[in-house]
């Protein structure tokens, strides 16, 4: 395809698919999303289709030509990757580095070795929020279980006491926290700045996680009180090798791209002149892509290097983190080609349109939209993709604190209840050997109350900024 037309594609996804009315818009967008929502549940569809199906079906019944309907989610598509592809990316890297590297069990390892009986899930929620910063929930679980286990049996814990304040900390990080592709895609949506996302998210995770992980673990315990078990021990990666890097140059790395965007926020803020020269500079270092790659970098040494590799199997490490997220950047570009289509029919404006008789405040309408879609379909980077689509134009004339609040919003509307149309719920009730029931009494009641209490603080924040 020339750069024409691309151009020519481009130009014709910024006008509006449709002059359908608003109730047609409303009925599309209910079936469009009811699409996705069975291809998922019922015929257990990748969510890469389902959306892409979904997506069509909307124009369609939004009564917009094929042709546009596909420019508007061709078009979506490639800007959502080109946004934050490169991102994930490189966070896959990086936790990758950190877990064959012995670096993620240096973590655990020292801070466990600080702490005992009371402290115990204080630590583990600790150590599972410093983990979870760089890697995907997924990732971090894999990483987490064996420890969680482990300490849960030498120390004689209830595997609840233990195993909830780590699962809290990793789901916090994964809906509040860039760069976790859910809240970058948000980011990029609304349009909000990352550094000031970053820093008000981190505000908002940290009563948060301590409410729905060490507070809770005490009442999860008591519903479901089991032992881990034996057959889900596995080997940690660390024991393989002969060294492993240290805990400063492990945290130290782990945090660099935190502090470099957190930098970047603050001297926005208190210099407020993009031609200061300290501002340029921290405009550069302190872009999610630099400060990512500087991390990815500086890791190649500080957790490879430590812990001897050498260059081919630095190289080799960095081949196999990239090919476990191709699904979630198709799951997440497809979900900017639906939130394309959405803002194209002229949704948006629908949303504006109501919105102006309703009392119901912007940031508590995207964690509603975000729960309900959570629900529906389980995933929430499909739910706060969507809802951020969704709640896009309320979010054009906010202040840019009220705009960060907005992605917050609908990453805490994203985790709501967990259940059994949830892969992690399934991750979940294995690892640990719970039944359904317990898994729901445990792990969807955190899920939950993850999502409530981040939503109350995001909603306080709103009232003082």
């Amino acid at each position: 395809m020339t750069s024409l037309s691309v151009e020519m594609l481009a130009a014709d996804a910024a006008e509006p698919i449709t002059s359908a009315g608003n109730a047609q818009l409303g009925i599309a967008v209910l079936a469009g999303i009811a699409v996705i929502v069975l291809l998922i549940t019922k015929l257990k569809m990748h969510a890469f289709l389902a959306l892409t199906i979904g997506s069509l079906a909307l124009g369609s019944f939004a009564g917009a030509a094929p042709a546009d309907t596909i420019a508007s989610f061709t078009a979506g598509l490639g800007s959502t990757v080109a946004g934050v592809g490169v991102l994930i990316a490189l966070g896959a890297i990086l936790g990758k580095l950190l877990a064959d590297s012995g670096g993620a069990d240096q973590v655990v390892d020292t801070i466990l070795a600080k702490a005992s009986g009371r402290a115990m899930p204080w630590a583990m929620v600790l150590i599972a929020s410093i983990i979870g910063l760089p890697l995907f929930f997924e990732v971090g679980i894999v990483l987490m279980i064996p420890v969680v286990l482990l300490v849960a049996k030498r120390g004689n814990y209830s595997l609840m006491r233990i195993g909830i304040p780590a699962l809290a900390g990793l789901s916090v990080m994964h809906g509040l926290i860039p760069p976790h592709p859910g809240p970058l895609v948000a980011i990029d949506a609304l349009d909000a700045n990352l550094g000031v996302t970053l820093a008000l998210g981190v505000l908002v995770a940290i009563p948060t996680v301590i409410i729905a992980g060490p507070v809770f673990s005490r009442y999860a315990a008591r519903w479901v009180d089991i032992k881990p078990p034996e057959n889900m021990i596995p080997q940690r990666p660390s024991e393989e090798l002969d060294r492993r890097p240290s805990f400063g140059a492990t945290l130290a790395t782990i945090l660099l791209p935190v502090v470099l965007m957190l930098l970047n926020a603050l001297v926005e803020i208190v210099v407020d002149n993009p031609d200061n020269g300290l501002q340029k500079v921290t405009m550069v270092i302190g872009s999610p892509l630099i400060a990512l790659l500087a991390a990815v970098l500086v890791g190649m040494f500080t957790l490879g290097r430590a812990a001897g590799f050498t260059k081919d199997r630095l190289a080799g490490t960095v081949e196999k983190s990239l090919a476990p997220i191709a699904g979630i950047l198709l799951i997440v570009g497809a979900g900017g080609g639906f939130k394309q289509t959405l803002i194209d029919a002229g949704v948006g404006q629908m949303i504006l349109d109501f919105s102006e008789n309703w009392s119901i405040p912007a940031l508590l309408l995207g964690w509603l939209i975000a729960v309900a879609i959570r629900l529906a379909t389980g995933s929430a980077t499909v739910a706060t993709i969507s809802a951020a689509g969704l709640v896009a134009p309320l979010a054009a004339d906010m202040s840019t604190s009220h705009a960060a609040l907005l992605v917050l919003a609908v990453g805490a509307g994203s985790l709501f209840f967990s259940h059994v149309n949830d892969a992690g719920f399934w991750l979940v009730k294995e690892y640990f050997g719970m039944n359904v029931g317990q898994t729901v009494k445990t792990w969807s009641v955190m899920e939950t109350i993850i999502s409530v209490v981040a939503m109350a603080f995001i909603l306080l924040l709103s009232l003082l900024l």
